[in-house]
């Protein structure tokens, strides 16, 4: 409990103790009588004057200060005119009873407020205000972070976290990134690994080269992009803050006109009728007041966006989580979001009398010097199948758009497409319809075709399974967008139980697909997800209705362009996004319909005197209580 909450609850306690003491001293008659000023006790009023003065200074104090900016409606002036009515018409323990209530009421709202913070803060412990920074020397200076510039060599022992991202240049270690990623399985870092801020080094000696400024870290923008989630609201956070404006001074109208118009027509001299007209006018007032709608429905938003933070989903705001609950169609790029987005070789067939390691001998030695993704997956492949590494070439000349020509132990080496085979009269060369075959690398020495290699883009280990649980989550599409073949589209979608795909799409050509899908759908309250690597479809993820980054924790252009950023490249945080919305927008409805249903009843039963201020203590206070607790619920994890 924090030091403010603590000072309330003592607060609370001793306001109880004198209500009591004193409520005891007016029940058992121990006041001594004295004379009455216009039917006013005046010892008992200064009696319950004091628990009433400790307990609520503070309300009368904001009510007073509102009214001077020209801030008028709003709880505390209702609880104000409410309270001080009551001890108008003599009821002293009932005003005191009110505001002590409406104080226990505040006490659990800022709890529970403090616990849907509590997991968006704990973020804030990642963030490292000062770093080990090493000189021309060799020896260890510590800066602030904000002095350190790009370029700049940082040291992080074991166990400390990383506070700038950077290059790995010297040492190895395992980086717990849970803090970032939600993720509990630490990862191995090498010389030559990117490391970002807000990780912990578990456990080795590091230096770091630092590759981004502190402001441009991706701990910096991750805290920049939580602590502003809050501002962009969701629509029953709109609705609730308008119906409170309009609703709030159109109660103390009907309160006041109730106080006043009915004592007219029935007894205008008698003091009772008076009395008993405002006591209903001051429960109508308490009643009326709208805190459990205006606490309960953004702390449910708040709570479902520190619920997500702490699974490794950040969420933009409050609308983007409440539109994920209406979310009925998902499409996904292929490329590095359904697949690894690196190419491995799937196939290798020989021709003409040469044996696999032969064939992969020589194209990983054509491709060796090669920055080509395809060629990097040739070598790789090569030197982890036989443990080698693969032998030079000479005269190697690199052949934009179609593969490289070289020379091997004085044997011209061709390497490339078909076209390059074509070229150089290349026969028996075959394109293959294999559709698991993306990439078909072609391989010829001396002006003869002796094998060709297959490469692909292989599926995400749980990539079928994310779908799944999509499907469980409610959606009822998937749809996969692709620049590759048909036949790879098909194949990939069958696979992983897509429903349906595009393919051999341009860049600008997603943009089309997506707002043909969107202008397409059956239902129209329904949101089209889009889930996109954050940095080629950066236009497509702003065209969505919420576009999704995918494992783009460093990327500037997803955090700038997606509504949420998955925070690392685990599939199936779609649906925890997916199930988390739509259980904290039926929490939100579940608010709405109590706080208004009791309200609503209990007022009328208040305007014809059928319940005083007790039951309006429990339709203002006691339903606000309720309403928060059941917000509180969205904080389990």
């Amino acid at each position: 409990m924090r030091k403010k909450d603590k000072k309330k609850l003592y607060r609370i306690i001793a306001a109880a103790i004198l209500l009591a003491a004193a409520y005891t001293v007016e029940h058992f008659s121990l006041l001594p009588p004295v004379l009455k000023i216009g039917g006013f006790d005046i010892l008992a009023l200064l009696l319950f004057a004091i628990p009433y003065a400790v307990i609520g200074y503070d309300i009368l104090l904001r009510a007073a200060q509102n009214i001077i900016r020209g801030q008028v409606f709003d709880e505390n002036f209702l609880m104000s005119i409410a309270t001080v009515g009551a001890f108008v018409i003599g009821e002293y323990h009932e005003a005191v009873f009110v505001m002590l209530f409406y104080q226990v009421g505040e006490l659990f709202q800022s709890i529970a407020v403090g616990k849907s913070r509590k997991s968006i803060k704990s973020l804030l412990s990642i963030r490292v205000d000062s770093a080990f920074v090493e000189g021309d020397n060799g020896e260890l200076e510590e800066k602030p972070c904000e002095e350190i510039t790009v370029g700049d060599v940082i040291c992080v022992k074991a166990g400390g976290k990383i506070p700038l991202d950077g290059i790995i240049i010297e040492g190895k270690t395992t980086l717990n990134t849970v803090a970032l990623t939600g993720e509990s399985l630490p990862r191995e870092a090498v010389v030559g690994d990117e490391v970002l801020s807000g990780c912990i080094n578990e456990s080795g000696f590091i230096k770091i080269k630092v590759t981004k400024p502190f402001e441009e870290s991706t701990v910096s923008r991750i805290l920049a992009l939580v602590e502003s989630s809050t501002a962009n609201k969701a629509k029953s956070e709109e609705f609730i803050t308008k119906f409170a404006r309009v609703y709030t001074p159109i109660v103390v109208i009907a309160a006041a006109l109730l106080a006043v118009i009915p004592p007219i027509f029935i007894g205008i001299s008698d003091f009772a009728v008076w009395k008993d007209w405002i006591y209903r006018a001051m429960t109508f007032l308490v009643i009326s007041c709208p805190c459990a709608l205006v606490i309960s429905v953004p702390l449910s938003y708040f709570g479902g966006i520190g619920s997500a933070s702490s699974k490794g989903i950040l969420i933009k705001g409050s609308n983007y989580l409440d539109a994920l609950a209406s979310c009925d169609t998902v499409v996904f790029d292929k490329t590095g979001t359904l697949t690894e987005g690196n190419f491995s070789v799937t196939e290798v067939l020989c021709a003409n009398g040469t044996d696999r390691r032969t064939l992969l001998s020589l194209a990983a030695s054509a491709e060796k010097y090669s920055t080509h993704p395809t060629a990097r997956s040739i070598v790789a492949s090569y030197e982890k199948e036989f443990g080698a590494s693969a032998n030079d070439t000479d005269e190697v000349n690199e052949l934009p758009g179609r593969g490289i020509a070289a020379t091997a132990d004085g044997k011209k080496l061709l390497v490339g497409n078909l076209a390059l085979m074509r070229e150089n009269s290349i026969s028996g060369c075959q394109p293959n319809d294999n559709s698991d075959c993306q990439i078909e690398i072609f391989v010829a020495l001396n002006g003869q075709y002796i094998g060709k290699i297959c490469l692909a883009d292989i599926e995400k280990s749980n990539a079928a399974q994310a779908i799944t649980a999509l499907r469980h989550a409610g959606v009822k599409r998937t749809v996969m967008l692709t620049g590759d073949r048909e036949a790879v589209a098909r194949s990939v979608s069958q696979r992983l139980g897509i429903d349906s795909f595009c393919a051999e799409l341009l860049p600008h050509g997603k943009v089309s697909a997506v707002e043909k899908l969107i202008n397409d759908r059956k239902s129209k309250s329904g949101k089209l997800v889009f889930v996109g690597d954050g940095i080629n479809d950066a236009p497509v993820l702003a065209r969505a209705d919420i576009g999704i980054a995918m494992g783009a924790l460093g990327s500037d252009a997803a955090i700038e362009a997606a509504d949420v950023v998955l925070m690392n490249d685990d599939l199936c945080k779609l649906s925890d996004a997916i199930l988390l919305s739509r259980r904290t927008r039926h929490i939100v409805i579940e608010n709405i319909i109590f706080a208004l249903g009791i309200k609503i009843a209990v007022l009328v039963l208040g305007a014809f005197g059928l319940v005083g201020l007790n039951a309006a203590v429990f339709a203002d206070v006691g339903v606000a209580v309720i309403a928060i607790l059941n917000s509180m619920r969205n904080l389990r994890k």
